[in-house]
């Protein structure tokens, strides 16, 4: 949908009701497919890894089985970690790099830390490439007790046992143009606001705890991720996205107040990736990659720092 057509739902400046958002949910289409892309890589991960349901999202008629997976030979001695993507569902390369991950590195961690991927949280909106699920709902701001999200509830039922023995949790995302394009307008709209654009960053970025900041992890994975992409530099302000830049590629969020993914365990490690893949500087491959570069710094400085 483009600006124009968010401001024609309902009345301008008035939020959104029942109406409005039945409206645009008739909008939305199917672009690609869940269950091809996601679940049919995690098929074949099974022989290596331990997969794990956790649930299921219905909307309507569609409803879509969820899966993460996990270190075979899981060790309650050892550490844990969490890896989540596809929180918001047009980010794509949170959704491949994750799974690329698994497929390429969880191995290495065997009997050093145990690790537990959730690839896809939100795979109503991976297949339309929205950043909302059916309900109109943004999955990572809703990571709260009661969640009007059943994609973000299902995730925390899953690590609620672990919360407290996580020692590191890494969401991956992206930062795309459609965030100003299609989605800020969308938001606005929705919530009965003037859209007030930003400068969207050219480049990889981090967004650490400010309320648990850990600068150093937080450079450890910029400097691997520079080796795969480039970092994004502060605006004139000396901002990212409206945020403070506290060092090289990194801003931070109140992420357990905000209700974001990074912030439903107590890991001393906490990071939002931000990759952004309409630069004409990047491909796709490089975008994934920069998600499992960041992934496997993450990893190996809790390691070392615990």
């Amino acid at each position: 949908m483009t600006t124009q057509a968010y401001c024609s739902i309902g009345t301008p400046g008035v939020p959104w009701g029942s109406a409005e958002k039945t409206i645009w949910l008739s909008n939305q289409t199917r672009k690609r497919s869940y269950e091809t892309d996601v679940l049919g890589v995690i098929e074949r991960l099974r022989g290596r890894f331990d997969v794990v349901g956790y649930g299921r999202i219905e909307y309507g008629p569609e409803n879509f089985a969820l899966f993460a997976i996990r270190s075979r030979n899981w060790n309650d001695a050892l550490p844990a970690a969490l890896v989540t993507g596809g929180v918001h569902g047009y980010e794509t390369s949170g959704v491949h790099g994750a799974l690329r991950f698994v497929d390429r590195h969880l191995a290495e961690y065997a009997g050093r830390i145990n690790v537990l991927v959730a690839p896809c949280i939100s795979p109503w909106a991976y297949e339309r490439i929205h950043r909302w699920n059916a309900l109109a709902i943004d999955p990572n701001r809703s990571f709260r007790e009661n969640s009007p999200a059943p994609e973000s509830a299902a995730l925390m039922r899953l690590v609620a046992p672990l919360r407290d023995r996580m020692l590191v949790h890494i969401d991956l995302h992206e930062t795309t143009d459609s965030d100003e394009s299609e989605f800020g307008p969308a938001l606005a709209a929705r919530d009965g606001k003037t859209f007030e654009p930003h400068e969207i960053p050219d480049g990889f970025y981090l967004v650490d705890d400010s309320e648990h900041p850990q600068p150093g992890f937080q450079q450890a994975v910029v400097a691997a991720v520079a080796k795969v992409t480039h970092i994004a530099p502060a605006d004139a302000n000396g901002e990212i996205i409206g945020s403070r830049v506290v060092a090289p590629g990194v801003i931070e969020y109140a992420l357990n107040k905000l209700g974001l993914c990074a912030g439903i365990t107590n890991a001393r490690y906490k990071t939002t990736t931000e990759v952004y893949p309409d630069s004409p500087r990047v491909t796709p491959e490089q975008c994934n990659d920069a998600q499992v570069a960041a992934v496997c710094a993450a990893l190996d400085y809790a390691l070392a720092h615990r």
